[in-house]
């Protein structure tokens, strides 16, 4: 009979720990737990049918909105401050509580939503490489906006109802606060000290690493790379990187912009054709720190944009982060490398329209 010690390791078989090199911490992957079978929640279907324009939907042109006011006749993206900010911009100071365990300070900031197109019925890979554009010029216009006061500026975009997003109108939300958020903290922590120690940005070493193993590649070209990272946690994670050193979306050129929105197209609609749904996910940019960081040295920073979608074995069966993840920590139950193998007969080509209609785009 074999030792344990002389079994040979197989990551589809053996648990094991991969390290995140930017948040510092470990995740579990157990990819032995896909083959046990299913008996809990699958989720419902979203409705299929969604109108390209509804008169009810305050987020559509020429409609009113909670607060009153009236949207304008936009044709490409419109921005405007949401009607139910986390962040205010003059909340009054909680004042000074000298016990360590009852901390508190000031919470300062903006909250902005931000439509992608004047249609409620498309998604960001349904639309145009000139409308998506358009999406990344009105990013980096917020971005010089709001970070030339703001610490951090934070575009995120939560996709379907199984995210949260209770309006199917495609569009995403920017916070700028006073302060850096905990991910921020952490990333920028993390990125610092691998450039001390390894004398090169962390995620500008991944890239290139990732680009020639292409063990983990899902889509690329000349100026992009998306990639499940190593250290995935959610099960169809991605990280979208530059292949040049880039701190923010406002240093990008217009060649780089044309890469991302043609990158960003392909690996959605990739996502979409997966499962042949309108794949949901919540996705948002990191970036160097803004206001007052944009007189500081932040070499150690690459700008990147995170994916988190939760589906897990099918349409309807999604990854519940609880239990040991909640109290212990990360796990997963299929290697980044698995999910690249699924992936691979999946076109870039293709988008399912909600109604099951394949378009060619």
């Amino acid at each position: 009979m074999s030792s344990d010690n002389e079994l040979r390791f197989d990551p589809k078989e053996h648990q094991h720990l991969r390290y995140n090199p930017l948040r510092d911490t470990w995740v579990l992957v157990s990819a032995h737990r896909m083959k046990r079978p299913w008996s809990g929640q699958v989720e419902k279907e979203e409705e299929d049918q969604v109108p390209q324009h509804d008169p009810n939907n305050p987020l559509c042109p020429g409609n009113t909105r909670a607060n009153g006011e009236v949207n304008p006749d936009y044709n490409n993206t419109f921005v405007f401050e949401n009607d139910f900010p986390a962040l205010q911009p003059n909340a009054p100071d909680p004042g000074y509580n000298q016990h360590p365990l009852f901390q508190s300070k000031a919470a300062r900031g903006v909250c902005k939503v931000m439509c992608f197109h004047p249609w409620s019925d498309v998604t960001l890979p349904l639309m145009t490489l000139p409308d998506i554009i358009k999406v990344i010029d009105k990013w980096a216009e917020l971005m010089v906006d709001l970070g030339s006061t703001y610490p951090w500026v934070q575009i995120f975009e939560n996709k379907g109802a199984m995210m949260g997003c209770s309006n199917p109108h495609p569009h995403c939300q920017v916070w700028a606060s006073n302060f850096l958020p905990n991910e921020a903290t952490l990333s920028d922590r993390c990125q610092r000290e691998y450039l001390k120690t390894h004398g090169e940005p962390l995620l500008l070493q991944y890239a290139k690493m990732e680009a020639e193993r292409r063990e983990r590649v899902v889509v690329q070209n000349a100026d992009w790379l998306a990639v499940v990272p190593y250290w995935a946690t959610w099960p169809f994670q991605t990280l979208l990187l530059p292949r040049r050193h880039v701190q923010r979306l406002t240093n990008l050129t217009a060649q780089e912009r044309e890469g991302l929105a043609s990158i960003m197209k392909r690996l959605l609609t990739k996502y979409d054709n997966l499962f042949q749904i309108s794949f949901p996910y919540s996705m948002g940019w990191h970036g160097a720190p803004t206001g007052p960081y944009l007189k500081e040295d932040q070499f150690h920073w690459q700008l990147h944009a995170h994916y988190y979608p939760p589906l897990l074995r099918s349409a309807g069966v999604r990854k519940f982060m609880v239990g040991y993840e909640m109290l212990a920590q990360e796990q997963r139950d299929l290697t980044p490398e698995q999910v690249i193998h699924l992936g691979n007969s999946i076109t870039a080509t293709y988008a399912i329209y909600k109604t099951g209609e394949v378009l060619q785009i």
